[in-house]
């Protein structure tokens, strides 16, 4: 780990695979049975959009652990860390596949910018 590109390589495969789990569509299904989408109409006429996590005990964790990046970024950060000090010839690709898919993330966004 003292290695500074693996560092680098690593924190981008987590943060891709946190926003992965805590923001994207695709995952929305693991999202489901933890967190309810309210909508309301505010008194002038615009509406809001909240999260209310569902349940209690074990689902209500799951449900706010799932809702904060910051939290989920942890349990990520460490699942791949101990998935490739385990198995790295499976955890190797899938950090590099991570990497680069949050690598793409950063340059689409500063296309966004300027565009």
């Amino acid at each position: 780990m003292g290695n500074p590109f693996f560092f680098f390589v690593f924190s981008l495969a987590s943060f891709r695979l946190t926003r992965l789990i805590v923001y994207d569509t695709i995952t929305s299904f693991l999202r489901k049975p933890f967190h309810e989408i309210v909508e309301e109409t505010m008194p002038d006429g615009t509406t809001e959009t909240f999260l209310v996590v569902k349940g209690e005990g074990g689902r209500k964790w799951i449900g706010e652990l799932l809702s904060c990046y910051w939290c989920t970024g942890i349990w990520c950060a460490g699942g791949l860390y101990v998935g490739y000090t385990i198995w790295p010839d499976v955890f190797e690709p899938l950090i590099i596949v991570l990497a680069i898919a949050g690598c793409a993330s950063f340059f689409e966004t500063i296309v966004q910018k300027l565009s």
